[in-house]
């Protein structure tokens, strides 16, 4: 019997928020490209862009052996990151929505100085 397998779990960002906040226990892994980084994303956040995690790369010191929280810019490419991830053996959920969805709700969004961001 064939079994249909979904893939990770998708989170809201209100989800994400808290998993990765303070009192969370994931590291929030933004996907974008550089250029999407710098404009705008999560205070706490560490990136790696899909294109190098599809090519091999490793996740960063600070998300490896860690609960993953994936975010991009609407959802597609954190769900590609979040099965590739989880092929590799993760902990992971991706965000739905992603940072369109997380700015929308209020959250914080800083530029690669710190001030306040945008989702471009």
């Amino acid at each position: 019997m064939f079994l249909f397998r979904r893939g990770p779990k998708r989170v809201t960002v209100q989800q994400a928020a808290e998993r990765t906040g303070a009192e969370g226990d994931a590291v929030l892994l933004d996907v974008r490209e550089q250029r999407e980084w710098q404009v705008g994303h999560a205070p706490h956040a560490v990136h790696l862009p899909l294109t190098l995690l599809a090519a091999g790369a490793a996740l960063p010191n600070v998300a490896q052996g860690r609960r993953l929280v994936v975010i991009c810019r609407s959802g597609g490419r954190s769900r590609r990151a979040a099965v590739l991830l989880a092929g590799r053996g993760a902990d992971v959920v991706d965000v739905a929505g992603g940072m369109q969805a997380w700015a929308a709700a209020g959250l914080p969004v800083v530029e690669r100085r710190g001030r306040a961001g945008s989702i471009a």
